[in-house]
């Protein structure tokens, strides 16, 4: 892709620096430079998305169609460094960025085929205040971009109970239970929903949509986050 002018010349102003190593990028690259994206834990799931490590979370949970992640997510290393940029630092332009690397190399394994629309897991008010943006929907809006798949918010989140990091894998579903509403049944109705979130950890919270989503008559639900916790 052609670097624009003001691309070039906005870097020369401000220059972008690699989210992991702090290494300035050229106008060519983004988010991480090439050492960093070399060092990203990609998982193989874009290649069997109906049967992965990932789409057995959700067998005899909830009835899913396609399920991928990008990366694996590990603490202290370059996917930690990434989500923690999106999700704790403000970094929206990063979820942003890395929801259009996931559409690009997923794209290629015709992933997005016969996806109707996309969902992202909302946050509540009083948080979506707190971090300013909502992360899942950048990179919503990242995939959207690259494939033309419209984004529809037909989820609300009616409360939030706290982080999920440290509970248990039942206490993490308790926690998201009726922690979400359908709020516009007519925009997924007889579609296949792509549901997006940033890492999944459980599933608690992707099953808490989902069977929110099923509450609408013909859908179907794939499921696409950038990390998996390993």
């Amino acid at each position: 892709m052609q670097t624009s002018f003001w691309t070039k010349l906005l870097d020369l102003v401000s220059p972008r620096c690699c989210v992991s190593c702090g290494r300035r990028l050229s106008a060519e690259e983004s988010v991480l430079c090439p050492s960093c994206r070399l060092h990203l834990p990609l998982t193989d799931f874009v290649l069997q998305p109906f049967d992965n490590q990932m789409a057995r979370m959700f067998w005899g949970k909830m009835p899913v169609e396609k399920v991928a992640s990008y990366f694996f997510y590990e603490p202290k290393t370059v996917s930690a460094d990434v989500v923690h940029a999106l999700k704790y630092h403000g970094r929206d332009d990063v979820a942003e960025a890395l929801g259009c690397m996931v559409a690009r190399r997923f794209a290629r394994y015709d992933f997005f085929s016969g996806i109707d629309v996309i969902v992202p897991v909302p946050l509540t008010r009083r948080r979506l205040w707190q971090r300013g943006y909502n992360q899942s929907l950048s990179v919503a809006r990242g995939i959207s971009s690259v494939t033309g798949v419209p984004i529809e918010q037909a989820l609300k989140r009616t409360r939030f109970a706290g982080s999920q990091t440290r509970l248990r894998a039942e206490e993490r579903q308790s926690n998201v239970e009726g922690a979400f509403r359908l709020r516009r049944a007519e925009a997924v109705r007889g579609r296949h929903v792509l549901l997006v979130d940033d890492v999944v950890t459980t599933g608690a919270t992707m099953l808490a949509c989902g069977h929110e989503l099923l509450r609408a008559e013909g859908v179907k639900i794939s499921i696409l986050s950038l990390g998996l916790t390993r």
